[in-house]
């Protein structure tokens, strides 16, 4: 399948991101964008040369002439314009978080795949260069067999200068935060069996929980700690950087702030630059997520051409979504919860 052509929903914020990341993909361009707001609209189509331009998403799917949609809207529309491409036999992208609840999610994945069609949650984290030179470490066995591991993102960053709208929830830092870091620790260390939370609102000025820590049973033995914070004041500000600790039966990785990535092992120590690529529309602090959105979006053009699952499809991400549901549940009752019964 040559020549991909797609349709983006959603022209806010982070939009402008995965535009100027599908540029970069081979073979595939946007040809049609939809937004609400006409002012959105008009800015995205006007830079980025589309002609396309639509505020209803059924017109668009009326219209046809795509390939895939890229849905880059908040979470409250995410089941209805994802159902709506299965109804038109669309492939689609949908950014995190994947659906207001667990079950809108398993509504999602049931109606694509009666569908017969891909559908692939925009979960980029895992796709960041240190992230993935920390599972390659992993994978060719430099610390044997992990049973243990830190996931941590600590900032005092302003995320709501941006995103004003991330104030207002009543669910904040593990909706929309540690729901990366929680696909992290899946990601390195396999899916979770059961998991306790605490949380903490300690800005006044917002509504929900700006502070979350949470300890994870992985299926493989391994426990792990996710800890996210938008409330912590470092000398030198880390954001946008997640960092790991795991311990081995035969070695140690870090990855440190200033993408620093440390081996411990029989060998000695080594420490590597997994330092993330400048794309030439990027910029800092944004380059390590930005260009992870290029890298998970040409993960799914190559998919589309040669067929098999996405690393982050919905199937897939069901189980990261069960996490999130159960860091609030645990955190409301105090107690643990079981992953595997969530997905059921």
């Amino acid at each position: 399948m040559a020549g991909l052509r797609g349709a983006l929903i959603g022209c806010g914020f982070f939009a402008v991101n995965q535009m100027h990341a599908w540029t970069d993909v081979p073979d595939t361009e946007i040809v049609a964008i939809c937004d609400r707001d006409p002012e959105r609209l008009k800015l995205v189509g006007d830079q980025f040369g589309i002609e396309r331009r639509y505020s209803d998403a059924a017109e668009m799917f009326g219209d046809g002439g795509f390939d895939f949609v890229d849905i880059a809207t908040t979470v409250h529309s995410h089941r209805a314009l994802v159902e709506m491409a299965a109804a038109h036999r669309i492939a689609a992208i949908c950014q995190k978080p994947f659906a207001k609840t667990l079950t809108d999610a398993k509504a999602m994945v049931a109606a694509c795949k009666a569908a017969g069609v891909p559908l692939m949650v925009h979960e980029n984290f895992r796709w960041q260069t240190p992230i993935q030179a920390v599972r390659k470490a992993l994978d060719a066995g430099a610390i044997g067999t992990p049973f243990w591991g830190r996931f941590s993102f600590r900032s005092g960053f302003d995320v709501f200068s941006g995103q004003p709208y991330l104030a207002e929830g009543e669910r904040f830092i593990i909706e929309d935060l540690g729901i990366h870091t929680l696909d992290i620790a899946r990601y390195i260390l396999g899916d979770v069996t059961r998991l306790t939370a605490r949380t903490r609102r300690v800005n006044p000025k917002i509504k929900g929980e700006d502070v979350a820590t949470i300890l994870l049973d992985h299926e493989n033995g391994a426990t792990s700690i996710v800890d996210v914070s938008y409330a912590t004041k470092l000398g030198t500000e880390p954001f946008p950087e997640t960092l790991v600790e795991l311990d081995g039966t035969d070695g140690t990785i870090r990855l440190s702030q200033g993408y620093r990535l440390e081996i411990t092992n029989a060998d000695g120590t080594t420490a590597y630059d997994v330092s993330p690529q400048l794309l030439s529309w990027a910029s800092r602090p944004w380059h390590n997520i930005q260009e992870s959105v290029f890298a998970i979006q040409q993960h799914w053009a190559e998919r589309l051409r040669n067929g098999g699952e996405t690393s982050t499809s919905g199937a897939d991400n069901l189980k990261t979504f069960a996490l999130v549901e159960a860091a609030y549940e645990s955190a409301a009752s105090g107690g643990a919860v079981d992953i595997e019964a969530m997905l059921k």
